[in-house]
């Protein structure tokens, strides 16, 4: 076996935030490094793009998937599938259904869901991921990706490819690695998340959860350490995740002013943040006013999310952005109609929402936040050999 054969494998654990970390072991005796690590304001739909370009949300242009954008909504046709039963669209797997025929039809590539939003609102929205962020070209600002680079410097690499299921990544990994041709490889692990939301985060589930990545990651590494002379493993999330204690619905409290929706106002109502477009002063007046009255949330400053690198141009994805306090599930919402157990997307400070960065090799100092990771990233593929 060459002493030259280097590989930097990268491992995103999707929702395995610091709080998580500290509370449940993982990997000690490989890990050396472990330290907290700032997440940004929004989702996994905001975060993943700041991980790939180390640019803030402003920069590359991605934060949650609907927008109010009537002028230009590819959607106008769908608002006439409102006038089926509620009985049958609410289902998710007709939206499931739905939302692979609609991909198609238009060409998407990246991640679409229709989720829980309204068929008589479609037609007033726009869609942010149409690419997918993973491909060259997929990210909306045109901002270049670690694996842009990678490929322009000719390093040999593994992506996974999202649209499998985990099982199949791991499998498609352990495949290159045993084949030895690969220098740089970044695994995506999605269902840890998927269970913090099910479960919330004190459940024995996420420990097992936990535990079978132990086993995979372990087995991984081993069949890495017999190609390759060095390796370099980095593991980090996107954010954390809180456990919820309460409900609040404010598409009632809205609805009960008696504006009209497309008319007066548009709203989108995420898992943890109502986003609002105003068409008149009265309804600014008005859907203000009554969020004041909501306790278990604040109305987000201009130049607080400036701070947070989500001040679009334009107000591109909403006016006013009311955000709800940690543990706190806006429900029912365009995201669904039944609680869940866990979620992220609170403001980037609180404990819960902290993501983390870990690493079998000492890093001084280590990222603080998610942008940092991308210059983690980059000095991996400076040491690493492009391909014969």
């Amino acid at each position: 076996m060459s002493r030259e054969k280097l590989l930097t494998l990268c491992v995103f654990i999707d929702g395995f935030g610091w709080e998580l970390v500290r509370r449940y072991p993982f990997m000690d005796d490989v890990l050396v490094t472990k330290s907290p690590l700032g997440t940004i304001f929004g989702y996994s739909s905001t975060c993943d793009p700041t991980i790939l370009t180390g640019k803030l949300p402003r920069d590359h242009g991605h934060f949650v998937f609907y927008y109010y954008n009537p002028q230009e909504s590819p959607f106008g046709f769908y608002r006439f599938l409102d006038l089926l039963p509620k009985s049958l669209l609410s289902r998710g797997r007709v939206r499931a259904k739905l939302s692979r025929i609609m991909e198609r039809f238009h060409g998407y590539t990246g991640y679409f869901q229709l989720y829980n939003m309204p068929f008589r609102y479609l037609h007033l929205f726009d869609y942010s991921e149409r690419r997918d962020i993973y491909q060259p070209g997929g990210i909306n600002s045109g901002a270049r990706t670690i694996f842009d680079i990678l490929r322009e410097r000719r390093v040999p690499l593994s992506v996974s490819n999202w649209r499998l299921s985990e099982p199949e990544r791991i499998a498609a990994l352990s495949n290159d690695l045993e084949q030895g041709r690969i220098r740089f490889a970044f695994l995506m692990l999605a269902g840890l998340d998927a269970t913090l939301h099910e479960y919330g985060t004190q459940a024995e589930e996420v420990s097992a959860h936990l535990r079978l990545y132990e086993r995979e990651l372990s087995t991984l590494m081993d069949r890495a350490h017999s190609e390759y002379s060095s390796v370099r493993l980095f593991v980090f999330s996107d954010h954390g995740m809180a456990d919820i204690g309460e409900t609040v619905d404010v598409i009632s409290r809205i609805q009960a002013l008696g504006l009209r929706f497309g008319a007066d106002y548009a709203a989108v109502y995420d898992s943890t943040m109502a986003r609002f477009w105003f068409l008149n002063g009265k309804a600014r007046d008005r859907i203000t006013e009554a969020l004041e009255g909501i306790p278990q949330g604040w109305s987000v400053p201009d130049d607080q999310l400036a701070r947070w690198g989500c001040d679009f141009p334009g107000h591109k994805y909403g006016e006013l952005f009311f955000l709800l306090n940690p543990g706190v599930l806006l429900c029912p919402s365009f995201m669904g109609q039944k609680p869940m157990a866990g979620m992220h997307g609170y403001a980037p400070e609180h404990p819960s929402s902290v993501a983390a960065f870990m690493s079998n090799v000492p890093r001084n100092p280590t990222p603080a936040r998610l942008d940092d990771l991308y210059d983690v990233m980059l000095s991996e593929a400076t040491r690493l050999p492009e391909a014969p």
